[in-house]
Parts: structure tokens; sequence; C-alpha cells
């Protein structure tokens, strides 16, 4: 048994990671698990996606004193351009035909928020700060490879045992250990999930032309067709197709695969090439029917999965380490502890609403989308248009997709 620590993290990804760092940051000393080898997560054929950081998520990295080592990676997104069809091309001079939406940052500008709307960043690159971050720390040991093989609880601590047979204790654990959770399934906590039958191809894609960090997500019938900005005239491919039918794009030579996204497209990015392999993931919904159980708090994937179709889910994460960050922050202040069950309780009242809200949100919205029918894609063409011209609705959507709504936690907020 090794001396007892604040916390014990099990499950060292992006989510996993970034509460380390903000805990330690407040003092609290850490011990983070990890199954896989650092070195393979940071490496770059072990994950294809990137990630989009909202302007409140990047608050909070700023804050941690990470943003200055990722900001040179991280291309900004000036303006998001939304069609219920295929991508609109390069708009000019803010104008868009009937049945777009567009965000522009500079919008947000006079109400004081920050600018860009969010930045684009390749999760490979963000690991690896994280991880430098946490080499750097001497309130956080990392130990990895190790998998955890169960954990036990008393009245005053908390205990993980590993595959080796050796024993951690601590006030509090906290899974961050993705969407299959053997902490959340140990403690019994139930989820609602079900598969979209969709998978995710993900790649990158070089252009000739700029993108001026325009972001577009086209509604296909088959799903979102996202083609997000990279840096150096690269955008990131998040293309939804249903799972029978992406076996055989996966499958394709790339000169066929590049023909294929070539014709999603358009030519308003000029030739395409691959700048990557191809990735898939199979997509899911999920949400914990709570985020808390005796002394084991659910951070991330762990906690909810949701459709991509907004961008939210990593952002989700953040906001569920920022919250828990300040209550955990607050019950030391005032000696209580922290892996009590009040405490926990809390964090889920302020955590479970909104994932859930913007959970079955984005579900209906992918669920509405995917109908290929005249009637319905009228509508939406028509909603999308009233939503682009009411310029307070509008702006309440910008903020939204800025994680800047709510009751946002301190590491958050301007």
């Amino acid at each position: 048994m090794t001396d007892i620590t604040d916390i014990i993290i099990v499950g060292g990804g992006l989510t996993g990671s970034l509460a380390a760092i903000a805990l330690a940051d407040a003092g609290f000393s850490v011990t983070l698990f990890d199954a896989d080898d650092p070195a393979r997560m940071t490496s770059a054929g072990f994950d294809g996606r990137t990630t989009a950081l909202a302007y409140a998520s990047v608050r909070m990295i700023r804050k941690l004193g990470l943003w200055d080592r990722l900001e040179g990676d991280a291309a900004a997104i000036n303006d998001i351009l939304v069609t219920d069809g295929r991508p609109a091309g390069r708009f000019r001079s803010g104008k868009v035909a009937p049945g777009f939406l567009h965000f522009d940052s500079r919008e947000l500008a006079d109400a004081g928020a920050a600018t860009p709307l969010g930045w684009i960043v390749e999760n490979r690159l963000m690991r690896q700060v994280f991880y430098d971050a946490i080499a750097e720390s001497e309130m956080i040991t990392l130990a990895a490879p190790a998998r955890c093989q169960d954990m036990s609880t008393d009245a005053a601590s908390a205990s993980v045992r590993l595959e080796t047979g050796d024993t951690y204790s601590a006030r509090l654990v906290i899974a961050a250990d993705g969407r299959s959770s053997p902490l959340r399934e140990q403690a019994k906590i139930k989820t609602s999930s079900w598969s979209y039958g969709q998978t995710g191809i993900v790649c990158t894609v070089q252009h000739e032309r700029d993108h001026l960090g325009i972001a577009q997500e086209a509604f296909l019938p088959s799903g979102p067709f996202a083609i997000l900005p990279l840096t150096e005239n690269r955008s990131s491919l998040v293309w939804t197709e249903k799972s029978d039918r992406a076996k055989s794009f996966l499958a394709m030579s790339e000169e066929a695969f590049v023909a294929e996204i070539s014709a999603r497209f358009g030519p308003y990015l000029g030739e395409l090439s691959l700048a990557s392999p191809r990735w898939s993931y199979p997509l899911g919904f999920h949400i914990a029917s709570q985020f808390h159980a005796e002394r084991l708090a659910l951070i991330g994937d762990a906690a909810h999965g949701i459709h991509p179709i907004a961008g939210q889910g990593y952002n989700l994460g953040v906001k569920d380490i920022a919250a828990l960050h300040d209550v955990l922050v607050e019950a030391r202040q005032t000696g209580l502890d922290i892996g009590h069950g009040t405490q926990l309780a809390r964090y889920n009242r302020w955590r479970r609403f909104d994932c859930a809200s913007l959970a079955y949100g984005t579900d209906a919205l992918n669920r509405l989308m995917s109908i290929d029918n005249n009637a319905v894609r009228a509508f939406r063409s028509t909603g999308l248009g009233i939503i682009n011209k009411i310029d307070p609705l509008r702006k309440m959507f910008m903020r939204h997709a800025g994680g800047d709504l709510g009751n946002l936690p301190s590491l958050m907020q301007p």
C-alpha cells in the first residue's frame, strides 16, 4: 500500500491528463494511471482525430499556462458555415445564400467575448503538450502503462488495485477511462446508450487554396460532413457515413477516395490530396444516470458520449473538469472531505443536466438532419435561414458553440 494521495485519476487521455494538470495546479496531489504507453499515445499513427476547442475551453487551457505551447499548432475558427447539402464554398463579404447559417467571430467582439470562435488542434499534439506538463509537475505521479483491476472504498478513502497487485489509495478517484468505463460499470452506474449505425471517417486533407479559417458543416443524408481548418493549408475531414457504406469508402484506393471527397467538397479549396492515413470510429450515444458514486466522480467519455455533429464532445469534458475543480477547491477551503458524497452530489447537479440537454439535443439534430425528404429539407433550410437573419438568436447559438453559456466554472470565465 502506498501513501495516500489526494486524487487518483484512471485514464490518461485528453480528459484525464487535463484533469490531472488542473487539479495539480490547484494544489492537489494526483496519481494518474493509463493502460497505454504515453509514447504510443503521442505518436502520429495513434489517433488521426482533431479536437474543436471552444473559446471558453481555451480560456481554461490558457489559465493553466498551456496555451502558449499549443497556439502555434492550433488553427483559428474565424467563421462557421452550416448548410443543408454539400459545402457552400468560399463565401465573400459575409454574404450567404438563404438556407445557410453563418457564424462570424467578429460579431462577438462587441459583447467582449473572445474571438475566434474556437480552434482546431490535432489530438496527438495536445497529448504531447499535456504529457510534457505532467512530467514537469511535482504534484502529479504518472504510472503508465498500468491497468487498473478494481476499486474499493471505506469511510475515509478509496483504493485502486492494479493488475500487478499494487494498491494505491486516495480521498477521491476520478474515472476518465472512456466510453466503456470499467470503473463506472463496477460502481453499477447505469447508462442510456445506443448506436447510430454511423461511422466517422477521419483524415487530414491538403488543399490548394487557403481555407481562411472557415469551418464548414454540410448536412448530407448519411450524416454531417465537416471540413475543419488546420494549419498549413490543411483541413481535417470528419465524414459521418452509414456504417455499411463507410467500409467501402475506407477500402478504396487513395485516388478513388480523393475523388469521392472532392465531389463533396466542391471546388472552393482547389485540388485536394490526402495528408494522413484514414481512420474510422463507430458513432454512438451514452449518458450515465449519475456522474458519481461512493468516492468516485465520472468525467468526459466515462460520463457521456455524444454525436460529433456539433463538435462539443471534448468541450463537455473540459467543463466537467472545471466544475469538479471548483467543487473540490471549495470543499478543501472549508475543511471538508473532498471525496464525500455531498461534494460529489453537487458536482453531479452542476454537470448532468447541462450534459443531458446537449446530448439529447445533438441526438435530435442528427436524426432531423439525416431525413432525406424534400419537405423536411425545405423546413430545415428555412429554419437555418431564419436563425441566420435574427441577430440575437444567431449570437446566442454562437456563444453556445463557444461554450460560453450557463453557470461557467471559474477556470472558464473571462
